[in-house]
C-alpha cells in the first residue's frame, strides 16, 4: 500500500477489525519509510451499480458523492459523520441486494431522503429542496405540510 504522506510503495499492517456490520475491514498501516500511520480500508469487489441519470446517462454510482450530498443538508445539524456513513451504508447495501445492475438517480435519492427524514428533519427538507428542485416558497410549503401530517 502507498504511502499517503512520502509515496513509499511498502507498508505493514499494525491493527485490523472489521467495520460495518464486517462488510468492510479496516487497516492501520505504517509506512516502512517515515513511519507514519494511516488508515485504509478494504471492500469486497462487487459488479459495479451504474445509476441512471435525469438526462438519460449512465454513471457508476459513487457512495462518497451521496455522503457529501447528506453532509451538505446536515450542516449546521447536530447529526454526526458516523449516523451519515451508516445511513449511506444502509442504502449503498439496498442497492445492491436488489438484483438490479441499474438503478435511476430518482430511487437513490427518494432512499436518501427516506433516510434523512428519520435522522433530521430539517435536513430531510433542505435535501428535499434540492433534489426535488423547489421552483418556488408553493412548492416548499407544500412539503412541509406533509411532514406536520405524517407527524401528528
Amino acid at each position: 500500500m502507498k504511502c499517503p504522506f512520502c509515496g513509499h510503495a511498502d507498508s505493514k499492517v499494525i491493527d485490523s477489525r472489521p467495520t460495518d456490520e464486517g462488510e468492510r475491514i479496516r487497516r492501520r498501516r505504517e509506512c516502512l519509510s517515515c513511519e507514519k500511520r494511516f488508515t485504509t480500508y478494504e471492500v469486497v469487489e462487487t459488479t459495479p451499480l451504474m445509476v441512471i441519470k435525469r438526462d438519460g446517462s449512465r454513471e457508476a454510482f459513487d457512495r462518497a458523492k451521496l455522503l457529501s450530498g447528506m453532509l451538505k443538508s446536515c450542516e449546521k445539524r447536530p447529526v454526526s459523520l458516523s449516523t451519515l456513513e451508516t445511513a449511506v451504508g444502509e442504502i449503498e447495501t439496498t442497492l445492491q441486494n436488489s438484483l438490479e445492475r441499474e438503478v435511476s438517480s430518482t430511487e437513490i435519492g427518494e432512499l436518501a431522503m427516506e433516510k434523512l427524514k428519520n435522522i433530521d428533519q430539517v435536513a430531510y427538507v433542505r435535501f428535499a429542496s434540492v433534489y426535488r428542485q423547489f421552483k418556488d416558497i408553493n412548492s416548499f410549503l407544500s412539503e412541509l405540510k406533509i411532514i406536520l401530517e405524517n407527524e401528528e
